[in-house]
């Protein structure tokens, strides 16, 4: 099972995973994940620029800031999106979020099949709040369906190009077994879900009444974005959330 830190500010707790993002995060008592989205994405820079102006205003400080969801107009090579993580990862440096090399925000980077963005953009952003009363809270982050860490994504992807039904459910097994251990090093379980996000152009009903069970079975929302994963060998990513409150950012304000 995954083992956790603790963040900078102590107001959550995340699984160390790789340079450009965590496994997931989870609050600490006396505080509560809360969730913004924009009313549209916006180019990376400006979100971030976004990011800060809200933690600002409610005043939070940017070490609160926990996870990201990310929208990409392709699915990248793996030096392009080595290229982008270390822009990224950058920025959170500056940030004071990086422990070391240690990165504790979560995220999500998925490239939708239609309504594509011109840019790498950011569509939702969250962070912590003080709620002395708050249910648990948590996010787990996106992946698709190779391990972590590897050398190279190609090399470790279950069922490599395979969109065949009993490769698409090869890969969907793997992630919802990623899920699972995620989940469980947070101290969470399916139950806690409120919703669940599939990223895949792949046809998933087929995957409703068994793989997908966990979720469909407990009451959680299950959301099928026709989209794909970040990098271009991947075919099928998810991630979870268990959140008591969203908020919704005005970007044409």
């Amino acid at each position: 099972m995954y083992s956790t830190q603790l963040s900078q500010d102590g107001s959550f707790r995340f699984i160390p995973a790789v340079f450009q993002y965590s496994g997931g995060v989870v609050a600490e008592p006396g505080f509560q994940i809360e969730r913004a989205r924009l009313s549209a994405p916006v180019p990376l820079e400006q979100g971030l620029a976004a990011i800060e102006a809200h933690l600002k205003r409610i005043g939070r400080p940017l070490t609160a800031f926990c996870s990201c969801e990310l929208r990409s107009p392709e699915p990248f090579s793996e030096a392009g999106f080595a290229a982008l993580n270390k822009v990224y990862a950058s920025r959170l440096e500056q940030w004071g979020l990086l422990q070391g090399k240690v990165n504790p925000v979560a995220r999500t980077n998925i490239c939708p099949e239609l309504g594509k963005p011109a840019t790498v953009s950011l569509h939702a952003f969250s962070y912590t709040v003080a709620d002395a009363s708050a249910r648990p809270s948590f996010i787990v982050a996106g992946s698709g369906e190779a391990p972590e860490g590897a050398a190279s994504y190609a090399e470790g992807t279950i069922r490599l190009g395979d969109v065949s039904d009993e490769g698409v459910r090869a890969k969907a097994e793997w992630v919802m077994g990623e899920m699972g251990r995620r989940l469980a090093g947070l101290g969470r379980d399916w139950r806690d879900a409120t919703a669940v996000n599939v990223y895949t152009v792949q046809n998933i009903h087929r995957l409703l009444a068994d793989v997908l069970a966990p979720v469909t079975g407990n009451g959680a929302d299950l959301v099928w974005h026709f989209s794909r994963p970040p990098v271009a060998v991947l075919d099928y990513e998810m991630d979870v959330r268990g959140l008591s409150r969203d908020v919704v950012i005005d970007t044409q304000a």
